[in-house]
């Protein structure tokens, strides 16, 4: 599909009298019901099916017999895809109430974007993209937009509009940041960027946290109020209120499933609006900006909903926060300070979390290279662009790039997914470039937008990213074949929950009530424990767990103490290496060298990475000169490789013979061995180190260890399997001459996962089919 242009769109409604408008005499207030549901590209099948189980169709289901009631409904593209592929009767109900008025589908951007997360032309291209995808499946223009994760700058006005689009909706929290009050807040309002209109809708935060958590009259009373205190500050009549938030959290989220539809709350809610239609309507967005007059123009600061500002702050500064807000809420004045305390910008995340950076400036750098070939390509070629634009589209969805009451950035399948497609369009692209066959490159330059330069080595099996600058890790190892970052790896560090965690493990009365509750409760104030014994597992890495982070040891150190951060003699984690690059026919190498601090000793080191033409196998060599000869040296080196499954029984370790030896979350020490394998059968990746032979010494040994976090989400608190570390060191007595090298090579077998891809490529085909 080629990039369609912008829908036509009309100019903002104005309120002029339409076919959403009341006759005289009309409700005194109109209330918006609008969903938003969602499920990540990557997630699990079993999810996608649960959550339409458990939430989209009983939803429904409920909706639809009351038929004097409206909602807006916005579904994500990666969902919508699913359910076009596996639920497509849900689609054609969803279609009968549009028809009949009842639902407004509310675009956005395709795959659920924060937009402030990538570049300005993807978030046009993805807006334009689903609005088209939208009208043809549900056969009516999209007026209006859902902004993902209610992040808001004000440059995004231009951008919805400039992509045929008229309204979006936000959060309340988001016009008292520009200065309004609760009593200015009557309604919707008009905004502004480079001479464009759009029009801003509110969403109220105390319905939030009242809907389906309260019972349904608190939520009519509170709309009597509203409706009440605008009558009397001379609001226009009919004037809408906004409910927008998850739609997962009518039966999806922890206890709403009984709440919701067995204790019969939705119902008697739906019954509550049909009984007060006197003076309460429900309404839709394009009814309400046809029919009523904008509240006012206002210009909004960056911002996001208020638990999002909370979330985007560091550990530290997010805990004085909630410190500083328990403090003042008791006191007299705290409803006329609350407004001015904020929390950070969601762009922060991507300096709270380097990963997330990581998969940020990966993400800019395919975009790039798919814009630079827009003017050029032509015929087929154009097809192959679009395949990779999608795979960046697909690419950008916001759920790995933050973390806060959803795993998010913690789970590591979606962190796969984000690179799975980055991967796919990066070689795409490559193609576009007459790149075939066997071949090889290297480049240096800011690929990770810290100001400094890293180091690109690609070919056609593996892309290698070192970053010199940082004791000469590689960052990101992309197996082509597999779709797979074998180094989409997250670290362990504090996050302010862990406290909470620390809490309960001292009082277990406490623990224990809280992994029985079933009480209906919002998400942010959830405490539950997936597993037990949670704080037992709570530690922080020093170093960054990627590959190739160099370590000189205490001699005798032990793979327990190395775990716990012990014994490091030396500057080699973080050590700024000199680089060199060359390139040849046969080969890509960088040469990194540098002088690194062994305890009072300065010696020299040379760290030399190639990747082959053809090959799947990165090789690493080792130099050291000035070594304190006749001393006992410990050397280490960490390869951390992430993206396989802890526990699974078909993802292992094997040693040199070829024997299991366990799980990949099984600790090993393997003496005086030369190799070591990881299999994911599930992947179809084989990944294995090998040892060549120390220059003195005698063998190495392999120490391994599963890294784990613990984290929150929406279920609770639990531990996630983030990679294994696989550790070859070496203990030897310094020569004579003070010099020591070593090879190692790390290599990736993805046969299996492209045999795997063919077949279910084959099996989606069929599965598209049955569905058309």
């Amino acid at each position: 599909m080629s990039q369609p242009s912008p829908p036509h769109s009309s100019s903002v409604g104005q309120g002029s009298r339409g076919p959403g408008a009341f006759p005289v005499g009309a409700p005194r207030l109109r209330l918006i019901l609008c969903l938003h549901n969602h499920q990540p590209v990557g997630n699990f099948d079993g999810v996608f099916a649960a959550a339409f189980r458990d939430s989209y169709e009983p939803f429904l289901n409920e909706f639809e017999p009351f038929e004097s009631l409206r909602i807006a409904l916005h579904t994500s593209g990666s969902l919508l895809e699913w359910l076009e592929m596996n639920r497509p009767a849900y689609l054609r109900r969803v279609r009968d109430l549009v028809e009949a008025g009842r639902i407004e589908i509310l675009g956005g951007p395709f795959y659920e974007p924060i937009l402030a997360g990538i570049p300005r032309r993807d978030r046009i291209g993805q807006m334009t993209r689903y609005s088209h995808h939208l009208k043809s499946l549900f056969g009516q223009p999209i007026r209006g937009m859902w902004l993902p994760e209610r992040v808001w700058e004000q440059q995004f006005a231009g951008d919805i509009a400039k992509s045929g689009l008229e309204y979006c909706v936000l959060d309340d929290g988001h016009l008292r940041a520009a200065g309004l009050r609760d009593e200015d807040l009557n309604g919707h309002f008009l905004t502004e960027d480079d001479g464009r209109l759009i029009a801003l809708f509110p969403g109220d935060e105390h319905l939030r946290y009242l809907m389906p958590f309260r019972p349904p009259q608190e939520t009519i009373n509170y709309l009597k109020h509203i409706a009440a205190a605008r009558e009397a500050a001379g609001a226009p009549q009919g004037s809408a209120v906004v409910f927008g938030d998850d739609g997962e959290k009518f039966g999806t989220w922890p206890g709403t499933q009984k709440a919701v539809y067995e204790r019969g709350w939705l119902r008697k809610f739906f019954e509550a609006l049909a009984e007060n239609g006197d003076w309460l309507q429900t309404s839709t967005f394009s009814e309400t900006l046809d029919a009523v007059p904008p509240a006012g123009e206002v210009s909004v600061p960056d911002c996001s909903y208020r638990e999002m500002t909370e979330w985007a702050l560091n550990t530290q500064r997010q805990t004085e926060l909630h410190d500083l807000v328990e403090a003042k809420t008791p006191e007299a004045d705290w409803s006329a300070l609350k407004p001015y305390i904020r929390g950070g910008n969601w762009r922060n995340f991507r300096t709270k979390y380097p990963e997330a950076r990581e998969m940020y400036a990966r993400m800019t750098e395919v975009s790039a290279r798919l814009e630079a070939f827009v003017q050029s390509v032509e015929g087929p070629d154009k097809a192959k662009l679009d395949q990779a634009r999608t795979h960046l589209y697909k690419a950008q969805c916001n759920c790995s790039y933050w973390h806060g009451a959803f795993g998010g950035l913690y789970l590591p399948h979606l962190r796969n997914a984000v690179y799975d497609h980055l991967i796919s369009a990066d070689s795409i692209l490559d193609e576009l470039e007459g790149r075939t066959g066997r071949w090889c490159a290297v480049a240096a330059k800011d690929y990770d937008l810290d100001a400094r330069k890293e180091v690109r080595l690609a070919g056609d099996k593996l892309i290698a990213y070192l970053k010199p600058s940082r004791g000469g890790i590689c960052y990101e190892l992309d197996v082509r074949g597999a779709g797979h970052n074998l180094l989409a790896t997250l670290d362990r560090r504090p996050e302010p929950y862990h406290a909470r965690i620390l809490a309960h493990a001292a009082n277990p009365q406490i623990a224990a009530a809280a992994h029985d509750s079933e009480e209906s409760v919002s998400i942010h104030d959830l405490v539950h424990f997936k597993q037990p014994n949670l704080e037992q597992k709570l530690g922080y890495d020093l170093y960054p767990t990627k590959a190739f982070v160099d370590h000189f040891l205490e001699p005798g150190l032990t793979r327990e103490e190395f775990r716990a951060g012990r014994g490091e003699l030396s500057d080699c984690p973080t050590g700024v290496f000199e680089t060199t690059l060359k390139r040849s026919a046969a080969a890509a190498t960088v040469m990194m060298s540098r002088t690194a601090r062994l305890a009072r000793f300065a010696v020299r080191m040379h760290k030399t990475v190639t990747l082959a033409a053809g090959s799947n196998a990165l090789s690493v060599r080792y130099q050291f000169s000035g070594l304190p000869a006749g001393r006992p040296v410990h050397f280490a080196t960490a390869v951390h490789l992430a993206g396989l499954a802890g526990s699974a029984e078909d993802r292992y370790f094997y040693d040199a013979h070829g024997v299991r030896r366990g799980t990949l979350d099984t600790p090993l020490n393997l003496p005086s061995t030369n190799r070591v394998g990881l299999c994911d059968e599930w992947l179809g990746l084989d990944a294995a180190l090998e040892l060549g032979t120390a220059s003195s010494g005698g063998p190495g040994g392999i120490w391994t260890h599963p890294v784990e976090t613990v984290s929150g989400s929406e279920a609770g608190f639990e531990s996630v399997f983030q990679s294994c570390a696989v550790v070859p060191h070496w203990e030897f007595l310094v020569p004579a001459d003070g010099r020591w090298a070593v090879d190692l090579t790390l290599t990736c077998d993805a046969s299996a996962a492209q045999a795997q891809a063919l077949e279910k490529g084959l099996t989606k085909e069929a599965m598209r089919l049955r569905a058309a």
